[in-house]
């Protein structure tokens, strides 16, 4: 089985577009990231707590989600279960860090000054 030449033609000519749209973007990014002269540092209180409100919005779409999919508003099972996986991922590792502050502030507190 094999392709004909206006498939193979059109499949070069897509895949020469594709790259040569990758190319211009990637130049476009490069003349941006040099143009930037210094990068923002968040403290970690903003790191955080946008931390925190990211992986709440996951809740939140999640919550959604199911009840769309529940009410028959939604069909679409895969994205529904990718949200359910991205926000189970993040709850879990928001918990992981939660632990590691609690042992880090039990492990202070012992220190005697």
């Amino acid at each position: 089985m094999g392709f004909n030449n206006n498939t193979q033609n059109t499949a070069l000519k897509a895949y020469s577009e594709a790259q040569a749209n990758f190319d211009r973007a990637d130049r476009s990014n490069r003349s941006q990231m040099l143009q930037t002269k210094t990068i923002p540092v968040n403290s970690f209180e903003e790191t955080f707590k946008s931390s925190l409100n990211t992986v709440n919005n996951m809740q939140r779409e999640k919550n959604t989600m199911i009840e769309a999919f529940a009410s028959g508003e939604q069909q679409n099972v895969h994205e529904l279960m990718i949200a359910l996986q991205k926000a189970g991922l993040a709850m879990n590792m928001t918990t992981a860090v939660r632990n590691k502050l609690m042992d880090a502030y039990r492990e202070l507190s012992k220190v005697q000054f």
